[in-house]
């Protein structure tokens, strides 16, 4: 499930406040290349707290 393009214009990493940038190959999630790290989307929902980020590879 794709997240729109209009709700990932308006979503920023909650750590550094940087754009994401979406992947959609398993697993779903946003990333932010900026603070290294990963925010699941889960059920098409971004799990966007940073106790539940994990780094990025």
């Amino acid at each position: 499930m794709a997240i729109d393009a209009a709700l990932l214009a308006l979503l920023a990493c909650p750590a550094c406040k940087k754009a994401l940038s979406y992947r959609t190959d398993p697993p779903e999630a946003l990333d932010c290349p900026t603070c290294r790290k990963r925010y699941l989307v889960k059920d098409g929902i971004p799990v966007l707290l940073v106790e539940e980020a994990v780094p990025l590879e």
